[in-house]
């Protein structure tokens, strides 16, 4: 793991990690797994589940493109814990520009 991945690990993307540098108690999350944004937490608090079953783009200057999007998906069947925290995991598919 090298430095960039290490200070990204445990971070809620979207949070500039000096105003916002970890999940809340009360919130719920997705961690991304694998990409350039691996280790990161997505906040999916109150988001439907055809919402999450969608999976997501997100921006990303790390990626293949910088600029671009890093895709990110939920593997179908597998289990998804309700209430705050980390309720599932979103898995690397790929990048677009």
């Amino acid at each position: 793991m090298n430095g960039d991945e290490q200070l990204l690990r445990g971070r809620v993307y979207g949070h500039d990690h000096d105003d916002h540098p970890g999940p809340l108690p009360h919130r719920t999350y997705a961690e991304l797994v694998g990409g350039p944004l691996d280790g990161l937490l997505l906040d999916i608090h109150g988001w439907r589940t055809v919402e999450v079953d969608d999976g997501v783009a997100l921006s990303t200057e790390l990626g293949q493109f910088p600029g671009g999007r890093a895709l990110y998906d939920p593997r179908p069947g597998e289990a998804r814990t309700a209430g705050p925290g980390v309720s599932c995991r979103f898995y690397y598919s790929g990048d677009t520009p």
